[in-house]
């Protein structure tokens, strides 16, 4: 019989805002920082977070404006990537963890990438699971609509956005580009759908959409930082994503050049439907490394 784990569900309160996180493992081993994506939440790690607890520290928070986490109205609150990122460090540090490896998935990647270019540089070790880092990874028919919002925004190019927020366009990241979709369980876009339908979060999600153009604009200091500062770097990712291609992987190899690239045979979120490769991969790669 295995070991079982225990995983709190737990909230701080930071700069004024109410984060949810899940924690498991002893606080005085590594810590490894699970940034989920859009349109998810650390729901998504529910099964990486026992795997990796016998061994590190193991926090998943959930974005503002995401999951469990407060949600205040994008009126009240200027929600960006680096707003997002700086309420994670404020998070990690009443916490008490000053340095960590992080496992990044789409908007965790930019997230992520901020936490790893501050000056205190608290980034030990990289796993990314199809979380962008180069505009070769962007799959140009998915991100058209979103240049077009970007270049003009206004009610025409608002509705290309706003219907990633449909039910049928959020299983379809789930589900999209995997062998057998019967492994996907529906509990992972009805919840998603459910949370990103609550009163108001939709002009919270457009408002992310508009700034992920800032993500494009990071990304020659990230490509810097890997040159000098050559984290480790394990990029494991679904190859039939059409969202952020294999070529977003295989990019890595340009700044990190022994960073270890796995292409799965899986879409999106590889989690859910190739949990046992991924977490052997994940677990094999901090082991060296972290």
């Amino acid at each position: 019989m295995g070991v079982i784990v225990s995983v709190h569900h737990r909230y701080a309160t930071i700069d004024g805002h109410r984060l949810f996180y899940r924690e498991a493992g002893d606080p005085a081993a590594p810590a490894v920082v699970l940034l989920h994506g859009f349109p998810a939440s650390s729901f998504m790690f529910r099964g990486l977070i026992p795997a990796l607890a016998d061994r590190y520290h193991v926090i998943a928070p959930d974005h503002l404006g995401f999951g469990h986490s407060d949600a205040p109205a994008a009126t009240d609150f200027g929600y960006s990537f680096d707003a997002l990122a700086g309420l994670t460090a404020g998070l990690l540090r009443v916490l008490g963890v000053p340095r960590y490896a992080i496992y990044v998935q789409d908007y965790g990647a930019p997230i992520g990438w901020r936490l790893a270019l501050r000056p205190e540089e608290p980034v030990t070790a990289i796993v990314t699971q199809n979380g962008n880092g180069y505009e070769a990874g962007l799959v140009e028919d998915f991100w058209k609509p979103v240049r077009a919002f970007w270049e003009h925004p206004g009610p025409d190019t608002e509705a290309g956005v706003r219907s990633a927020l449909d039910l049928e366009a959020i299983r379809w990241q789930y589900t999209h580009g995997v062998p057998d979709p019967s492994l996907v369980s529906p509990d992972t876009w009805t919840l998603d759908h459910a949370l990103v339908s609550r009163p108001g979060n939709d002009a919270i999600q457009v408002r992310l959409f508009a700034d992920y153009a800032t993500n494009l604009a990071l990304y020659p200091r990230l490509h810097g930082y890997l040159r000098e500062k050559r984290p480790p770097v394990l990029a494991v990712w679904g190859r039939n994503d059409e969202i952020f291609g294999p070529a977003g992987a295989e990019a890595f190899r340009a700044d990190v050049p022994d960073a270890e690239i796995h292409l799965l045979d899986g879409g999106h979120f590889l989690l859910e439907s190739h949990p046992a490769e991924a977490t052997a991969l994940i677990r094999d790669f901090l082991a060296r490394t972290h």
